[in-house]
């Protein structure tokens, strides 16, 4: 890692400093490395409270940083920061996106079309079953799949998609030398090599309840869409799928029997609004995947048409409509659709539904730079 990766390190293993502290920081002093240097009244006059300040005051006294940072270098494991171009796309636009993680493994412009599949750890026949398909299908169309390495469904979704050839990203909620549960060992290991292992806690944390709803709104926030396959009325994956939520990401849940407690969690979802998700082929159409080769070979060229840059200053995370962006720009509607359609396939805009349009990543900051 780079020096000033070596301060994010350190911030984050402090306690208290999270999302927001972490931009308070940052907006006061510039870089990771200042503001662990600062003095404590610099400190608290950033908006820090008194507690945080302590806490970050004792870390910098007990900290072996150096021996801390040339041990993950060792491992083998990467850090990946705001600041960095290799930071997961859509996770940088959740709001609570962490400042930091810790990858083993590789990202890939691949992933930008993943789909999270997360469920029960007490998955049933049918349940393991529809995860096998669903998995295999959306791998052999390009999806990347997003799981929580946990027991059950997770374990399905991950083994299924390196079973296909595909990618998996799995989410730890604990340090990535500490696997949980530890008979996914060798399952860790394979994702590694196929895939990515991600956690935002640093090595030697080890598993706690406490760790794994906040690494949630990473999983959905990761991917397009989450899908909850089988879960229970409390089960952790009802958590991912309300984090989805308020991401603005896509929730999807498999129908299950009515009398089945597995599937009370997922027909609960479908009953609040939840796409139901009968095959593959529902996921693909709902989200515009059929054609992820092309929008790859698409992506690696950059709008420089004169419509595509003005579809794309007006349009935010918030869904606009067709007829709405013709008004805005003053261009015919036909006009219009056929820039989205282009932008759509170099992965810039999504569609919504009822030709609704969002921007689906960030733009580059030359195109940041005109709105």
């Amino acid at each position: 890692m780079n020096a000033e990766q070596r301060f994010w390190v350190a911030l984050n293993m402090t306690a208290g400093i999270g999302p927001v502290r972490m931009r308070q920081l940052l907006e006061r002093f510039g870089t990771a490395q200042q503001a662990w240097q600062a003095p404590a009244g610099a400190l608290a006059a950033c908006g820090l409270e008194q507690r945080t300040v302590n806490e970050l005051l004792a870390q910098r006294e007990a900290l072996d940083l150096d021996a801390t940072c040339a041990a993950i270098d060792q491992s083998g494991v990467q850090v990946i920061t705001w600041n960095d171009e290799k930071y997961p796309a859509h996770l940088k636009t959740v709001d609570d996106s962490p400042p930091l993680l810790y990858l083993r493994g590789e990202l890939k412009a691949a992933d930008n079309w993943s789909v999270a599949v997360v469920g029960t750890r007490k998955a049933t026949t049918y349940g393991r079953e529809v995860t096998r398909e669903l998995c295999d299908a959306l791998v052999r169309a390009g999806v990347t799949i997003v799981s929580g390495l946990a027991r059950g469904i997770d374990e399905v979704a991950h083994s299924t998609a390196l079973a296909a050839g595909g990618r998996t990203l799995a989410v730890l909620g604990s340090g990535l030398d500490k696997v949980y549960p530890l008979e996914n060992r060798l399952l860790a290991q394979r994702i590694a090599a196929q895939g990515a292992l991600i956690s935002d806690y640093p090595p030697g944390t080890a598993p706690d309840a406490r760790n794994f709803p906040p690494r949630n709104r990473i999983i959905s926030g990761l991917a397009l869409a989450v899908i909850v396959v089988e879960a229970g009325e409390r089960s952790g994956a009802l958590i991912t799928a309300q984090f989805a939520a308020d991401q603005g990401r896509e929730v999807m849940a498999v129908p299950g029997s009515i009398l089945s407690h597995s599937s009370r969690g997922t027909n609960r979802l479908i009953r609040d609004g939840a796409r139901p998700v009968l095959s593959a082929d529902d996921v693909l159409e709902e989200l515009s995947l059929r054609q992820i080769t092309e929008k790859q070979s698409a992506q690696l060229e950059l709008p420089v048409d004169g419509v595509e840059r003005t579809m794309l200053s007006h349009l935010s995370r918030e869904p606009l409509h067709v007829d709405d962006l013709s008004l805005l720009a003053t261009l015919p509607v036909a006009q219009v659709s056929s820039a989205l359609a282009m932008l759509e396939l170099k992965g810039f805009v999504r569609q919504v539904g009822g030709m609704q349009f969002v921007l689906a990543r960030e733009l580059p900051a030359l195109y940041e730079a005109g709105r």
